[in-house]
């Protein structure tokens, strides 16, 4: 079954442009380990009234290849966690979904 992992948190709105620059060659990088890995990091298009935004992080494979493994969940964790350190207001949340074969 394809996992796919959903990791979102909240950074300070003047923080933004510094987390993503951080952020993106840690995706770049595990990507470039586990083929077939796409890595996207999205955000609220709306900042808080205490100036924060909300970020997440999506991680899946290709369908041809098998959904992220808890060994590839724990490297992300790793890696991102580092990386975003210094930005994070809370914790990451890590949600985790599959898919759900349907023929339409």
């Amino acid at each position: 079954m394809q996992r796919e992992l959903f990791i979102y948190y909240r950074i300070a709105a003047a923080d933004l442009a510094a987390a993503c620059a951080a952020l993106q060659p840690v995706q770049q990088a595990l990507c470039a380990m586990h083929r077939g890995l796409q890595a996207r990091l999205l955000r609220r298009p709306e900042t808080s009234s205490d100036g924060m935004c909300t970020l997440m992080e999506t991680y899946r494979f290709d369908h041809d290849a098998p959904g992220v493994s808890d060994s590839v969940q724990a490297e992300i964790d790793a890696a991102a966690g580092a990386a975003l350190r210094p930005w994070l207001q809370g914790v990451r949340h890590v949600e985790v979904f599959v898919e759900i074969p349907c023929a339409w």
